[in-house]
């Protein structure tokens, strides 16, 4: 095992006080927390504060932990960008998360940070003190410097949002609306995985559902491209998983487009008798570009649409099983057959290409820019507005 120096004491001396005046701490946990569970537990029980986790985090800690409000950012959750907007001080640890503008405001958090690289201290937020070091060394040297706090109610009030997220979830994951919305699939793969399943995720649009539906449990792995956003990424990260791992589920969540350029690779998994289990969520868009191009620009959708490709069919020709999933109701059933089958399995899921991936927080700039881009000509915006409107309607009643 390699091993790492440790901060000298003064300086975690220095954090510890830093932490301990804290009224509101928030924990932002990245890849480098992934051998510090623990820990990171330990710190959040000790400091009443939640787990916010990056998308490359994800396994840090289970979802079903009270300590945790999810992940951050426009594929994150409500709660977890409450927390960052309301925190006094900042632990940031493990994690490199490049978006600013879902920080805490210039000068609102004191911030610790804990790197293994010096040169990513600061990099992403300011940092009144780097702890450079394994996280999990450095954590288990700073935790009996803290004291444990005896005010809960930035926790608790984190839980209650975190409640009434989940809650907002589920009535999505089992909208029974058709077209079948993207995150029903999500919703009911996630109830079937393997306690040690690995899930790879492709960029785009699927990111989305898979970040906030896709809960981690016990020992299961998860992993995507993070910050380089590359595309087709999911299906070869299977392939590799399931070489080294020959004994646990290995799942796929990708996205039509994704999928599409490696989509070659079926014929490796056929070869090799690999039992990867790949789920495509077809809506014959590349869906994230549309939405950027709506939200990040206010310009109506543009080069975006997919020549359709009947996947299922593909698959059986190159061997492999191949399933349709059309309707919500056949979500479970299908997904479940196909997960118990031996070998890999294309499943196709056909879904709803209106249903935007909004973030959990939207900005007046992104709503802004989205009205703009559907009154300058979106070719879908009534049936975009329809599923906007619908959503609303259900989190307000």
């Amino acid at each position: 095992m390699p091993s790492w120096p440790l901060p000298p004491d003064s300086l975690l001396h220095v954090a510890a006080e830093m932490i301990n005046a804290g009224t509101k701490v928030a924990i932002l946990v990245g890849q480098g927390c992934l051998n510090a569970r623990d820990e990171v537990l330990a710190l959040a029980e000790k400091v009443g504060g939640p787990i916010i986790k990056a998308l490359l985090g994800k396994a840090v800690v289970p979802d079903e932990s009270p300590y945790t409000t999810g992940g951050i950012g426009l594929l994150g959750t409500a709660p977890s960008q409450d927390a960052m907007q309301e925190c006094d001080t900042l632990v940031v640890a493990g994690s490199s998360f490049p978006y600013i503008e879902f920080y805490p405001k210039p000068g609102q958090a004191k911030t610790v940070q804990i790197d293994i690289d010096p040169a990513r201290i600061g990099l992403r937020y300011p940092a009144n003190v780097g702890l450079v070091g394994d996280c999990r060394d450095v954590l288990r040297a700073l935790l009996p410097l803290l004291t444990r706090k005896q005010d809960r109610s930035f926790l608790i009030t984190a839980q209650e949002r975190m409640q009434q997220w989940r809650e907002l979830l589920e009535e999505r994951g089992i909208c029974t609306d058709e077209p079948m919305k993207p995150q029903v699939v999500t919703y009911h793969l996630n109830k079937l995985l393997a306690p040690n399943a690995i899930v790879s995720v492709d960029s785009g649009t699927i990111a989305t559902w898979a970040a906030r539906y896709i809960d981690i449990r016990d020992d299961m792995q998860f992993s995507l491209s993070g910050t380089l956003a590359t595309m087709a990424n999911g299906l070869p990260y299977s392939i590799g998983a399931a070489v080294a791992h020959p004994n646990r589920q290995v799942v796929c969540i990708v996205g039509d487009g994704g999928f599409t350029m490696l989509m070659g690779e079926v014929a490796t998994l056929v070869k090799y008798n690999l039992p990867v289990k790949v789920i495509i969520v077809k809506n014959n868009m590349l869906g994230m570009i549309k939405w950027e191009q709506m939200v990040l620009e206010g310009n109506p959708e543009f080069g975006v649409e997919l020549q359709p490709i009947d996947f299922a069919a593909f698959a059986r020709a190159c061997g492999a099983a191949g399933y349709t999933i059309t309707a919500p109701d056949e979500a479970e059933a299908v997904l479940h057959e196909a997960l118990a089958r031996r070998g890999p399995a294309i499943i196709e899921a056909v879904v709803d290409p209106t249903a935007p991936p909004l973030p959990g927080h939207i900005t007046t700039k992104q709503a802004w820019n989205f009205a703009e881009a559907l009154a300058r000509g979106q070719e879908d915006r009534w049936d975009i507005l329809k599923t906007v409107a619908t959503n609303t309607v259900r989190e307000v009643i």
